[in-house]
């Protein structure tokens, strides 16, 4: 079974086609500046064959998906002779609200419910309508699957996901934390079953990059994430704030005379490590400017991990306990001085790291020492391969 994944962000599309015989990925790629003026750009990827770079425009993300398909089956750069290869598509769709708590098969109920919550996913939602649709009109019965980046994370509890705020709302608005990352949560914690040989654990997953998300997670199960109602809540991020007073948003309103909605392009585009350290929201941009003896970029560093360091600890408090630690995405996986800080202070929970295995990045490991009594795990993350697994199960089953 050949699957298609496809992510349509608001001017982005990207792919990968995976053959799931072998989870072998046979091409991937990326679509730029849809629905932008000027020419956009798809980055072609075909696994064993030199990238191809096609430059038109992009009216919308249908143009976009009817390129892609041409490279796909294209005698040069294609890896598939005829799209009737492609069995299924799998979607990431941001937010699936109360009515979707799982993958499901797009149908009618399914599209009606993604639409009810582009309130709540405004930048996402639309778009990842547009490409349902394309992909409907341009791979007629083809079956496809939307794969819910709030999914995972509707295990948690009332207590954990309800906000202290005149319950009327969420009656009205189901205004509730949701969190994000769920398919990236997901995946690592299948691998971390895996990994510790148990289906009884208390972990807490670290998916730390550009965005960044904690889950709490009980025995496969979310009890708590960092993330809420939106995507700006929790850890300090590239662009984004994080937790911060909500009377921030007043006071910024009121002294500098801006409106809401430039407020909230403050906190989700111009904060975090950009805001603070003023070099870029790149975390091997910050670093370097750090080792230079840029202040502001070694601040923000620090707020970063201390703000993921907090969170851990809080979590091992909500779980009651701690088994294993869990780090993935491109910081987590990749920066050892990011999991060296983050991990600094956690001792009295009997963390011992080894910083020979912790020096290693991009690989699935273990990187506490024997006599540590907390596991500590990087695994690279595989949205794409967990969109596809769902994708595969769902169609098996019609």
């Amino acid at each position: 079974m050949k699957i298609l994944v496809v992510n349509c962000g608001s001017s982005s599309l990207k792919y990968q086609l995976i053959d799931m015989d072998t989870q072998d990925v046979l091409a991937s790629g990326l679509a730029e500046r849809i629905g932008m003026t000027g020419i956009g750009q798809l980055t072609h990827k075909p696994t064993g064959k030199e990238k191809v770079y096609s430059e038109q425009p992009f009216p919308d993300h249908q143009v976009a998906i009817e390129l892609v398909l041409k490279r796909l089956v294209d005698p040069v750069c294609g890896v598939i002779t005829s799209m009737e290869e492609i069995d299924a598509v799998g979607h990431r769709v941001l937010h699936g609200g109360m009515k979707c708590t799982e993958s499901a098969i797009i149908n009618d109920y399914v599209l009606a419910a993604i639409e009810e919550c582009v309130p709540l996913g405004p930048l996402h939602n639309p778009a990842n309508l547009i490409g349902i649709r394309a992909c409907e009109a341009i791979l007629p019965g083809v079956p496809q699957v939307a794969v819910f980046d709030t999914a995972f994370h509707q295990t948690m509890p009332d207590y954990a996901y309800l906000y202290p705020i005149p319950y009327e709302y969420f009656e009205k608005h189901q205004l509730r934390k949701y969190g994000f990352h769920g398919t990236s949560h997901r995946y690592v914690t299948m691998r971390a079953q895996e990994m510790l040989g148990t289906d009884k654990f208390k972990l807490v997953t670290c998916h730390l990059g550009n965005g960044a998300s904690c889950a709490a997670v009980l025995d496969g199960k979310v009890m708590d994430t960092s993330m809420g109602l939106t995507p700006l809540d929790g850890l300090c991020m590239g662009t984004r704030s994080g937790t911060v007073d909500p009377a921030v948003v007043k006071f910024l309103c009121d002294k500098e005379g801006y409106t809401v909605d430039e407020v909230d392009t403050i906190l989700n585009k111009k904060s975090g490590i950009l805001g603070v350290s003023g070099v870029s929201n790149d975390f091997r941009d910050v670093e370097k400017a750090m080792n230079e003896g840029n202040d502001r970029a070694r601040l923000a560093l620090d707020i970063f991990y201390y703000r993921v360091r907090m969170t851990i600890g809080q979590y091992a408090a909500a779980l009651g306990g701690l088994d294993a630690i869990l780090f993935t995405a491109g910081v987590g996986e990749n920066s050892a001085y990011a999991r060296t800080r983050i991990l600094e202070g956690l001792e009295f929970l009997g963390i011992e790291i080894d910083e020979t295995e912790n020096a290693k990045r991009g690989e699935e490991l273990f990187i506490n020492t024997p006599d540590s009594k907390v596991k500590v795990m990087v695994v690279p993350t595989n949205e794409e391969l967990m969109i596809a697994l769902d994708t595969k199960e769902l169609v098996e089953k019609l």
